[in-house]
């Protein structure tokens, strides 16, 4: 932070001030003093003016000097009302005035006087609805805005001399002639006194200095800091974060107190007296921030500073000394920084808590905000930025964050200590306390060669090195800086006040004024030299021969870092300056720099300064002659939308001489005086300006001066082109003038050229246009290449739907498929299989994208059509469409398709996965090994507790791909037939020999199993639905069916349902059946034999009834339950709804399973009872 005095104003008849008072809204300065003297001033910045010169630099006028005359003693108080915009003053008298603006002049609006006693103090609150009076007598009044008394009160025995509202207008501050603050709430009522924690060691009185409490109206600095501040005479103060805080920050300034006052965001506070020093007293301002950190000391002339106040963005202040106002301008330290043409600064919104960090790119204007809290500083240098940033989570850690332009992290390194003083060069980041100096060597990928990069990747070498050393250590370079907890804990008697770095060198001042030099990246220690100062910045040149310091004074020198070890003095003899505040050194000069000097900035080359210019910008960095700056104080005005107006080019004298010798001095002359002070910028111009002339020999020199091979190269190139005209497009076009060069090809008629010209630019826009303004042999395979190129254009921008656009126009094929592909448009791709011929290279990608999307039909088309069947064939296999692998193998005579079928079904078998298996088989439309697949599985799993249903829906299943294997095999010799020419009668009799025997028993069987089981659980639903005999009608045809059934389970269902319905021969005949079978146990046997015994001891084994039925036939009388007449031997068919045979010829027939059932009984159902096959009615 850097202040400095800007301007003084005289009061006429040097009438002495007393009273001083800033309004924050509108810039008005009021001030009062002896005999009544009561002024309003007002400063304004003059418009119209150099556009350059803004900010502090601004020609300012002084547009309102007003005296008003209502007081006849001396003003002691002037108060502003922020809301309502009024302006209250007081005297010795104990006169009160109230002033209004009126059509532009200042007039009393009310009057108020108690002549009693003296004024000592006012206040108005937060919201300007309330003002406190306080009297010297202790008596103190409350009133409205509109001159209305709320509420008063007498303090009897105490002099009142300050009073301050508390940000809430909840609690009013009252401070007396014995140094006491007392707090009340808003009605008058005592709460307690404050308790003044900074006088507690201090022996005599003091009277109270200053009593100010910022009230929060632009927001708080931080969360929860300082707010109150309390001074008294002798120097000692105190800042609270409220009244009743136990723990206040004390300060001792060292100074005779008169006044203090916070600034408009409550960030700093200053406090001005007197101080004596060698017998001499002057009178000084002291500045401080929000938690009692001294930041400057402003020394100001006169007698006495009575007053003092802000302005409303706290970059000036007013100062009452004597009978003069003083105005002060401050330049505040800012976290900001520069770094390839983007501007990062630092700032909090007002109605947020969290504080942000800007990424200004000045050329493009694009913007990057970011949320950062914890930022203690910003570095940049070249293309990175260095932000500190203390630790969340770890309370004693911090963090060195290096960034890109776009806020990116590119690396990080953590220190255990908090930093105070950063600095930043290409190659290394040092970061000091006091008394401890981190240096690190860091290495971004970004900066790596290709090589250098693969051999450090995944190594901790790229990460480069880091040292950390105490103030007072000695490093030698030979051998590791080791660091231990020691060195944290070892004090020094002369601390660290500021570091700089270079890529070569490292210094660091201590506040002795000893600046001592290490060598880098050895690290040892090489020079120790005296400055006579305590500074405050340091900054090495490009050469790092020269070191300028700036001390907390703001007196700039500069020094040379080549002298001797030991304390010699390396002063730049004759070169002093004061009241600097910022430097720059230019990148490519080591001898030339720019320092800010108040409102002036100087270009300096060795100790020969140029004309200043007006400006208080902040520099952003020094190269080719030009300075860039960024009036930084109005961009934090409006701090989320900066202007690129706010970013100041200043060209330095020998450029600007330059530049105008050019325009009025032959070429040759100029050469003369660039080649006196030279400079690779200088030569640049006077090259361009020649070959705008077309003075190729002065150009060819300058380039010879510049070693530009690139540029001699051009010269010799255009020297050789046998028209002016073209000489002078080519040198358009080195200038970048394009537009001008493809006109100047235009006007000669060589469209040509034109077209050229726009494709080395890569401008295929353009191209399309030229080429479509005239036609010519080439120009469609021309045409064709730029479409493409437009495409590439836009895919390499990810814009792909824009890229198929002009891909489709070009007929590029290739990039056709990968934007259809990384777009998912399948309707492309499918497209694109249609457009591309037969052994077209690209169906082969085409196939490998349908594959990835699992579009099998569409791949294996593509590869087909490719003449690659084998990768169509393995595509089928992989998403399991083994019908069509088969049937393509089939077709190209491909062998050992079915072998991989059946050797995957093999692998799920010996898993114990057989259903998969099956639906392999069915996939490979091998139906009839599935279907034996089915009953083999049935077959093992029948001696298991499974259900009947299971088992019949397998031996249904089975059923059915048999029969679709026969009708697969007559379809296929139907095809065969029809295309050999055999008569169509020979064919139906080749094709009713469709099965071999062994299948024909297959069939029969699986059909014979479902019928089993279907009969099985038929009998015991008609059993427990009360249908007893239906029920033992049913269960008496499981007799045929022991192959599938148990026969203990067909005699006991049999057993049980005859024993139901009476009918006890049946039973005696199933219990002695099934007492004789093997397959239960004589444990079980015994069971049975005595349940026998028990029923038919009591039920003779007779039938109670038999139904008996005619054979249709031979009229034989046959049991209800037979299915074969015995007598001629006819089989009847059973019904599968009821469990009877049929004996009439009103039967349906089912299509699917070819079972039979009687009309009236099937008419209730939608599906065959035993296939489940719908069931369709006409």
């Amino acid at each position: 932070m850097h202040v400095y005095l800007s301007k003084k104003i005289a009061i006429p008849h040097n009438i002495p001030l007393k009273s001083i008072s800033w309004s924050k809204s509108k810039g008005w300065v009021a001030c009062g003093g002896e005999n009544g003297l009561l002024k309003v001033l007002k400063l304004e910045v003059l418009k119209g003016g150099d556009p350059k010169l803004r900010g502090l630099a601004a020609p300012s006028n002084l547009t309102m000097n007003q005296g008003l005359e209502a007081h006849e003693s001396t003003v002691n108080v002037v108060k502003w009302n922020e809301i309502h915009q009024k302006l209250t003053s007081s005297d010795e008298s104990g006169l009160i005035v109230v002033w209004m603006l009126y059509k532009g002049q200042w007039c009393e609006e009310m009057v108020n006087n108690r002549n009693h006693s003296v004024v000592r103090d006012m206040a108005w609150n937060k919201d300007g609805q309330k003002i406190c009076i306080v009297y010297d007598d202790g008596a103190l009044i409350v009133g409205s805005v509109d001159g209305n008394r709320l509420w008063a009160k007498d303090l009897k025995g105490m002099h009142l001399t300050f009073v301050q509202w508390s940000p809430n207008s909840k609690r009013l501050l009252f401070g007396n002639s014995r140094g006491e603050v007392m707090i009340y709430d808003n009605l008058g009522n005592f709460i307690a006194n404050l308790v003044i924690s900074c006088l507690l060691e201090v022996s005599g009185s003091a009277h109270l200095a200053s009593l100010e409490w910022y009230n929060g109206i632009n927001g708080y600095f931080e969360v929860d800091c300082p707010s109150l501040l309390v001074c008294y005479s002798n120097g000692r103060a105190q800042i609270m974060r409220n009244e009743m805080d136990p723990d206040p920050v004390k300060l001792d300034t060292g100074i005779s107190v008169n006044c203090a006052s916070w600034n408009e965001n409550g960030s700093l506070f200053a406090i001005g007296g007197a101080q004596v020093s060698e017998e001499k007293e002057f009178n000084i301002v002291q500045f401080y921030n929000t938690y009692g950190e001294h930041l400057h000391s402003l020394r100001v002339p006169g007698k006495e500073l009575t007053s003092l106040s802000w302005e409303s963005k706290s970059l000036r202040m007013a100062l009452a000394v004597d009978s003069f106002i003083y105005f002060a301008n401050l330049r505040h330290e800012l976290k900001w920084g520069y770094l390839s043409n983007t501007v990062v600064y630092s700032f909090k919104k007002f109605d947020r808590s969290e504080k942000y960090l800007m990424f200004w790119n000045v050329k493009s204007n694009e913007k990057k905000l970011k949320a950062i809290n914890s930022l203690l500083s910003v570095s940049c240098c070249s293309d990175l930025c260095l932000l500190t940033v203390e630790s969340e989570d770890n309370e004693n850690e911090y963090a060195l964050l290096l960034c890109n332009s776009l806020g990116t992290p590119v690396e990080a390194k953590y220190i255990p200590f908090a930093p105070k003083f950063i600095a930043l060069s290409y190659n290394f980041v040092v970061a000091a306390s006091e008394t401890l100096i981190y240096v690190w060597h860091y290495r971004t990928v970004s900066r790596l060669e290709k090589a250098e990069f693969l051999h450090t990747l995944g190594r901790k070498g790229r990460e480069g090195k880091d040292w950390t050393l105490h103030v007072d250590e000695v490093p030698t370079g030979i051998g590791e800086i080791v660091w231990s907890e020691q060195k944290a804990q070892q004090m020094t008697d002369d601390a660290v006040c500021a570091v700089g770095v270079s890529d070569k060198c490292l210094v660091v001042s201590r506040t002795s004024g000893t600046v001592q030099q290490y060598t880098l990246p050895r690290m040892a220690l090489e020079n120790k030299f005296a400055v006579g100062c305590r500074p405050q910045k340091l900054y090495l040149n490009c050469a790092s021969n020269l070191l300028a310091v700036l001390d907390i004074n703001g007196i700039f020198n500069i020094f040379s870092t080549n002298a001797s070890s030991g304390h010699s003095e390396g002063e730049v003899a004759g070169l002093e300056r004061k009241d600097v505040w910022d430097v720059k050194w230019a990148e490519d000069d080591p001898s030339l720099y720019a320092i800010m000097e108040k409102t002036r900035m100087y270009v300096i080359r060795g100790n020969e300064p140029e004309e200043p210019l007006q400006s208080s910008c902040h520099l952003c960095e020094f190269k080719d002659l030009k300075v860039k700056a960024v009036v930084l104080d109005e961009i934090l005005n409006d701090p989320e939308s900066p202007s690129q107006s706010d970013v100041i080019d200043f060209e330095i004298k020998c450029l600007r001489d330059t530049e105008k010798l050019l325009e009025k001095v032959p070429l040759e002359e100029v050469f003369q005086y660039v080649d006196k002070s030279p400079h690779p910028r200088l030569w640049t111009l006077l090259a361009e300006n020649a070959l705008s002339h077309l003075n190729f020999e002065v150009a060819e020199k300058a380039f010879v001066k510049l070693q530009d091979y690139s540029g001699l190269q051009f010269v010799k190139r255009v020297k050789k082109l046998d028209s002016e005209v073209k000489q002078r497009a080519e040198v358009a076009a080195y200038f970048k003038h394009f537009e001008d060069a493809e006109r100047i090809y235009l006007d000669m008629d060589r469209r040509n050229l034109a077209v050229d010209l726009r494709m080395k630019l890569g401008d295929w826009f353009r191209v399309v246009q030229l080429l479509k303004t005239g036609g010519g042999a080439g120009d469609d395979t021309l045409l064709c290449g730029a479409w493409n190129s437009i495409g590439d254009y836009y895919y390499d921008r990810q814009k792909f739907h824009n890229a198929i656009t002009y891909y489709s126009q070009g007929q590029n094929f290739e990039r056709l498929l990968e934007c259809y592909f990384i777009t998912e448009d399948f309707n492309g791709l499918k497209k694109m299989a249609e457009v591309l011929t037969e052994n077209d290279p690209l169906l082969q990608r085409l196939g490998e994208m349908f594959a990835s999307y699992g579009m099998c039909s569409e791949a294996s088309a593509a590869f087909q059509k490719c003449s690659n069947v084998k990768e169509a064939i393995q595509t089928c296999i992989t998403f399991s469409q083994w019908d069509e692998a088969i049937e393509m193998a089939g077709h190209s005579g491909i062998p050992g398709v079915l072998k991989l079928l059946e050797e995957q079904c093999r692998h799920f078998e010996a898993k114990n996965e057989p259903f998969k298996s099956v639906e392999l088989y069915l996939k490979g439309r091998q139906y009839l090994k599935a279907a034996k697949l089915i009953l083999k599985v049935g077959k093992q799993i029948k001696q298991e507790v499974v259900s009947p249903k299971v088992m019949k829906k397998l031996h249904v299943l089975a059923a059915f791909l048999i029969e679709s294997h026969v009708a697969s095999l007559q379809m296929s010799k139907q095809t065969g037939l029809k295309e050999s020419g055999v008569p169509t009668a020979v064919q139906g009799l080749m094709l009713s020999d469709g099965l071999t025997s062994s299948d024909a028993l297959l069939v029969d069987r699986a059909w014979r199993g479902a019928e089993a089981f279907h009969f099985y659980m038929l009998a015991q639903n008609q059993l427990y639905q009360g249908q007893a005999e239906a029920a033992l009608n049913t269960a008496l045809l499981l007799k045929e069916y022991e192959d599938f059934i148990p026969p203990a389970a067909v005699s006991s269902l049999i057993a049980l349902v005859s024993a139901v319905c009476g009918a006890f021969n049946v039973c005696s005949k199933a219990f002695i059946s099934l007492e004789s079978t093997s397959d239960i146990s004589s444990e079980e046997v015994h069971k049975y034999e005595n349940l026998a015994m028990d029923i038919f001891i009591k039920h003779p084994p007779k039938d109670s009834a038999t139904i008996f039925v005619q054979c249709p036939s031979c009229e034989e009388t046959m049991n209800g339950w037979e299915s074969m007449c015995e007598r001629c031997e006819t089989r009847f068919p059973i019904c599968i709804v009821t469990g009877k045979p049929l004996l009439d010829y009103e039967v349906w027939l089912c299509s699917g399973c070819k079972h039979r059932a009687h009309e009236r009984h099937i008419a209730t159902f939608t599906n065959c009872p035993l296939c489940h096959t719908p069931i369709y009615t006409m």
